[in-house]
């Protein structure tokens, strides 16, 4: 099976949606500082956001491991177990980092916003999805799934800034 990072970078449609509005870019790996996870697990930098903020792997394997989101202030969070579940997410919900409550109204309202700047938001959707070869799960589905992998807590998932040592805050109030 090709691994959906490959896929992604062949599928124009796919590359061009995670990009914009997903805010995903493969090709920003690089976090502003140097960080660490505080059990020790490898951490491997997978995409960025224009922002400064980075998705990291967490521990061995391939794309089926955890990943981490931290952005450039000093906040992270687990946001998926797998780069299938991230990319699902960033395709249903691109604008997930304004659900601080995981609430489908609170995405609907966000949705009306992008769709007012991109009316084809939905379109654009399903193509890259289809191009990838993914099944969409509903916005309520995607939230829910968020809000279980965010809140797992313990030093597993816990980013730390490796200069001086200060973890980074939860993303999302527990």
């Amino acid at each position: 099976m090709e691994s959906l990072i490959a896929a992604v970078r062949q599928q124009e449609d796919a590359a061009r949606f995670l990009a914009w509005p997903g805010d995903f870019d493969l090709d920003r790996g690089d976090h502003v500082e140097e960080v660490h996870l505080a059990s020790g697990a490898p951490l491997e930098g997978l995409a960025g956001d224009g922002a400064g903020g980075t998705y990291f792997f967490c521990g061995e394997g391939g794309e089926e491991r955890p990943i981490l989101y931290a952005d450039s202030e000093g906040g992270a969070a687990l946001v998926a177990i797998g780069l299938s579940e991230l990319v699902r997410l960033l395709l249903v919900v691109p604008w997930w980092r304004d659900c601080q409550a995981f609430r489908d109204e609170e995405s609907r309202e966000l949705e009306a916003e992008y769709l007012e700047d991109m009316p084809d938001l939905v379109a654009r959707r399903e193509r890259a999805a289809v191009a990838l070869g993914l099944s969409l799960p509903g916005r309520e589905e995607v939230l829910a799934r968020l809000r279980e992998v965010a809140s797992r807590s313990g030093e597993d998932f816990v980013l730390v800034s490796t200069p001086d040592g200060t973890p980074y805050e939860p993303l999302f109030a527990p």
